[in-house]
């Protein structure tokens, strides 16, 4: 029975992926196409195993329905991505970092802008942009955000959870007193266990004390 399914589940997510990903056009629509493409797949598979009991016909009908609104709402979530991305570089600082991987954007903000050294209090300039991404966050509601926040491998490891979890909260506080929901954030402390530069010198210590803002798409 899966296997009389399968060709038809996967020529619809496979066309679909086709029509998404067509290059002929500018790609600054790339997570709209991602989206698509992967809203089609799980459509189709969501389809044809909803009708699991039916025939191959009714399966089959399913599955291409699926594909079509999958594909539907993928693509509006890859969009909102999209726009929300360049929205908020547009309006932030240079210093701040928006990146977009098609999942989810990552907002980066150095500790060095957020705070003075082993302080917890969010600095006047970072409050001002905090405030631009809250403002981003409610234009674009249907969202979970998690900040977590990072430090150098300097000083005792223990503290430095403890200061980044600290520092993650006193950001989300932020966000919170600007209107977002509550509901919506989760305060995340990771330490000196995830850096993204060698500590061994002080550029590489610099881009490790940082707070990312991770605003994910609801499903």
């Amino acid at each position: 029975m899966m296997i009389s399914k399968f060709p038809l589940v996967l020529a619809a997510a496979s066309l679909t992926f086709v029509a998404a990903c067509d290059d002929t056009g500018p790609n600054q629509n790339q997570n709209l196409q991602q989206g698509a493409a992967i809203g089609a797949l799980g459509g189709a598979v969501i389809g044809a195993l909803a009708n699991n009991d039916g025939s191959n016909r009714d399966r089959n009908r399913s599955a291409l329905l699926g594909a079509a609104l999958g594909a539907g709402a993928g693509a509006a979530i890859g969009n909102n991505l999209d726009k929300q991305a360049e929205e908020l570089r547009r309006a932030l600082r240079n210093d701040v970092g928006v990146s977009n991987n098609g999942r989810n954007l990552v907002v980066v903000l150095s500790q060095d802008l957020l705070f003075a050294t082993d302080s917890t209090a969010v600095s006047g300039v970072s409050r001002n942009e905090l405030a631009i991404v809250a403002q981003s966050l409610n234009k674009y509601p249907n969202t979970t955000v998690n900040v977590i926040g990072h430090t150098d491998n300097v000083g005792d490891a223990s503290y430095n959870l403890d200061l980044s979890q600290r520092r993650a909260q006193a950001v989300s506080s932020v966000l919170i007193n600007s209107g977002v929901a509550p509901s919506r954030i989760r305060s995340i402390g990771r330490g000196e266990d995830q850096p993204i530069a060698s500590n061994l010198n002080a550029q590489g210590r610099q881009a490790n004390r940082r707070v990312e803002i991770i605003i994910t798409p609801n499903s």
